[in-house]
């Protein structure tokens, strides 16, 4: 229970403002690339027949 009070105590010393611009960009990069190999797995995928 301590050390959880020491983690909260320090949490709240070290508070940082938040670049939300940076947040935006990394969450559009991670959601190109997700959607870029969705789209290569139905590419290579589809021509492929079903057993």
């Amino acid at each position: 229970m301590l050390n959880a009070l020491v983690v909260l105590a320090a949490a709240e010393e070290s508070h940082h403002e938040i670049d939300h611009a940076l947040s935006w960009g990394i969450g559009v990069g991670v959601l190109v690339l997700l959607l870029a190999m969705l789209l290569a797995l139905v590419a290579f995928g589809g021509g492929r027949e079903h057993s």
